[in-house]
């Protein structure tokens, strides 16, 4: 039966940027599928740990801050679940920051701790999680980029650069391990009602401007997601690897 490939009984997810938003939406529906889940994440991910225990999932928390994580914090992290859960089949790169400033007065600050949390964490958590998928021939790597993957923004260069560097990163990382069994695709989150973008929605002309663009005629959830989260974790996505879907409401082709 098709819908039995899109189960997910069985295997271990790590979601990080998981305390709440888009992170905790994947991380809740992919225990929904079946999967048990590590929360990686700075911030208390009690309430999504609830969620996902009252679904009759193992779950495991672990603390780190991807602004100043070096890669052998995150090599630990993965290490950890490992030990706690038995194996890792699933990495989510979710969590992600943004700094707003013009390009010609960007703090240096600023656009360091954006690399390291959106750029730096992704590729070291997914080296050591590929490490081991491609060790057992199996595993799903899946990034969030942005609809600023593909397009310039205003007064966020950090954040442009570093979601255009997680698309390049997701091709790359699939041509390499797609022999092996492990699929990497990132998902392009559209204009998401999120903790990221409350500064846009506070501002009333661009809120209404944005809105006006995106087809659906709404802002996204993250339950909006989830879909896309279990399909590409699941065997029912085992051909597709390096893709970037976007589940935008229709920005992009407006």
């Amino acid at each position: 039966m098709i819908i039995d490939r899109f189960r997910l009984d069985g295997r271990v997810a790590v979601v990080t940027g998981s305390s709440r938003g888009l992170g905790q939406g994947a991380a809740v529906a992919l225990a929904e599928a079946g999967a048990d889940v590590a929360l990686v994440d700075r911030g208390d991910a009690t309430e999504t740990a609830e969620h996902i225990a009252g679904l009759g999932r193992r779950v495991h928390r672990i603390r780190r801050d991807f602004a100043t994580a070096g890669a052998d914090d995150l090599h630990g992290a993965i290490d950890e679940v490992v030990e706690a859960l038995g194996r890792i089949d699933i990495l989510v790169n979710n969590a992600g920051t943004i700094r707003r400033a013009p390009a010609a007065e960007h703090p240096a600050a600023d656009w360091d701790e954006v690399l390291a949390v959106n750029l730096d964490s992704v590729f070291h958590l997914s080296q050591a999680a590929g490490r081991r998928m491609i060790a057992q021939g199996s595993g799903r790597i899946i990034n969030v980029a942005s609809m600023l993957s593909f397009q310039g923004g205003i007064l966020v260069p950090g954040y442009t650069a570093s979601k255009h560097a997680v698309a390049g990163l997701t091709k790359a990382l699939a041509n390499e391990w797609a022999a092996s069994g492990v699929t990497v695709n990132a998902i392009a989150p559209g204009y998401m009602a999120t903790d990221n973008t409350a500064a846009l929605r506070a501002d009333i002309d661009r809120e209404a401007s944005i809105a006006a663009r995106i087809p659906a005629g709404r802002w996204g959830t993250s339950a909006d997601l989830q879909g896309a989260f279990v399909f590409l974790a699941s065997d029912a996505a085992a051909y597709v690897t390096g893709t970037v879907l976007p589940v935008d409401g229709g920005w992009l082709v407006r």
